[in-house]
């Protein structure tokens, strides 16, 4: 019998682990002169793959060579500083080391129990993040409320919404499995993450409301009020209302006090997603657009996306933890143990969907020791200058116009022409491979975005970018 392989080999992984941080090296060299959208073709891929896995161990020397010719020319390049499309997902040193470290650990961190230094670091992490972008007190570990990381927006807002079915119908429809009646709202430009939360809770899309937006994409309160109105007249129930700090269309930012005041008169949650935006409330001048926070019951940014942080990494907040807690614990005989029963630490299993977590916080340790506040608020004042100057250039120039307010690091604009010229214009750009951009669609219009918000991007890239839009527009006009 052939005897079991030594998971960890300290003789082979550490001339492995040196030939791949000089692959990962050389990688970030080469990286602002590789095409930043993938030019492969779907299944090209998947048919240069073997059919099958091998049967005895392949060389690693053979493995980083099938890396370079396989994998690398499949990848869309998102930490290129030319890349500018739908959101940075911007990767650091310190964040990939603390992957790597939390990968060697491979800690399980669902209960206090199996390893206290996981749950305690994240608790004070998301107080370290709260003090440092003045969030409200009543989301600090100390009080009644907290923070959790979660993966993503996507599974912080399916946790506010099954957390609000569950105060609303005092725990019933966990137990009885019918939330009937229940009515949820959100913007017209809310991220469509709510609406697979209400599929998933149990709500369905046909009681979410889509409420009307203003001239700058936010939502009307008067709308809101309105709706919430008509639906309990119908014998309705309004439980929720999804707000946005920084749509992802636009980085529109609903107007949070009124809202707030709403929903604390009608007795209805009140979850804000910041997902890329909430970053910003790192800088002092920026705050003013998260006034009325302290009205939510709930609340979530990404520092995956803006903070330098590798994906992935959600902070989520609740003002009251128990609310998080009733809605999503189960406590089978086998986790039961003494420090979960004494009620003096988190488990924070209970705070979201599944039951394994990974230790997540290390990464937020080491961007946060590795670079300080002041230079992460540095990066983040780099971005918004890029992309004020951008906006600037498309402003003054007759042939583009801006098509909604200039919002952080976000530019929706066009050309001043057709919406084909500007999806051909688009693709153009995008299949030449200097630049990769996305688009959106606002008041009917195909809009194209540009988004700054990558580490390595300096004002060289954002002027090549303005200046191929512009020689490629030229272009399609003479075609």
């Amino acid at each position: 019998m052939q005897p079991p392989p030594r998971a960890f080999d300290p003789s082979s992984f550490r001339p492995q682990l040196a030939a791949l941080t000089d692959w990962i090296v050389a990688y970030y060299e080469q990286l602002p002169h590789l095409p930043v959208l993938s030019r492969s073709r779907p299944g090209e891929i998947f048919n240069a793959l073997p059919a099958t896995a091998p049967e005895l161990p392949d060389p690693f020397d053979e493995v980083l060579a099938d890396l370079d010719q396989l994998i690398l020319p499949g990848l869309t390049h998102w930490q290129s500083p030319n890349f500018f499309a739908y959101f940075p997902a911007n990767a650091s040193g310190p964040s990939m080391l603390a992957d790597l470290l939390s990968a060697a650990l491979g800690v399980q961190g669902m209960l206090w129990q199996t390893s206290p230094a996981c749950t305690e670091l994240e608790t004070r992490m998301l107080d370290w993040l709260a003090e440092a972008c003045a969030l409200p007190a009543v989301f600090r570990a100390a009080g009644a409320g907290g923070g959790v990381l979660q993966d993503s927006a996507s599974s912080a807002t399916l946790c506010a919404l099954i957390a609000a079915r569950e105060r609303a119908t005092g725990g019933s429809s966990n137990e009885l499995g019918y939330a009937g009646g229940l009515v949820a709202y959100t913007s017209s430009q809310a991220h469509s993450s709510l609406d697979k939360a209400v599929m998933l809770a149990g709500i369905g899309r046909a009681n979410l409301r889509k409420i009307e937006v203003d001239e700058n994409f936010a939502l009307r309160p008067a709308a809101l009020a309105a709706a919430m109105a008509a639906d309990r007249a119908a014998g309705l129930r309004p439980f929720f209302v999804g707000a946005t700090v920084g749509t992802t269309s636009s980085l529109a930012c609903d107007p949070l006090g009124e809202l707030g005041r709403l929903c604390q008169r009608a007795g209805v949650w009140l979850h804000v997603d910041a997902a890329m935006a909430g970053s910003a409330a790192l800088l002092p001048e920026e705050r003013g657009r998260f006034a009325g926070l302290e009205l939510a019951d709930s609340y979530c940014f990404n520092p995956h996306k803006w903070l330098l942080t590798n994906f992935d990494c959600c902070c989520f907040y609740v003002a009251c933890r128990q609310d998080l807690v009733a809605a999503l614990s189960v406590t089978p005989a086998y986790l039961n143990n003494d420090a979960s029963a004494s009620g003096g630490s988190f488990d924070y299993r209970d705070w979201q969907i599944p039951l394994g977590r990974r230790f997540r916080a290390l990464k937020l340790w080491f961007v946060l020791r590795g670079f300080g506040l002041a230079g992460l608020r540095a990066l983040l004042r780099h971005h918004l200058l890029l992309a004020a100057r951008f906006a600037g250039w498309v402003a003054a120039d007759p042939d583009f116009q801006l098509v909604a307010p200039v919002s952080l690091n976000l530019v929706c604009f066009r050309y001043r022409a057709s919406d084909d010229f500007n999806r051909r214009l688009q693709a153009c750009v995008n299949a030449e491979g200097r630049l990769f951009i996305s688009h959106t669609a606002l008041a009917g219009q195909h809009v194209l975005r540009l988004c700054v918000g990558q580490a390595a991007t300096s004002d060289e890239h954002v002027a090549q970018a303005w200046s191929t839009l512009r020689q490629t527009a030229a272009r399609l006009n003479q075609a």
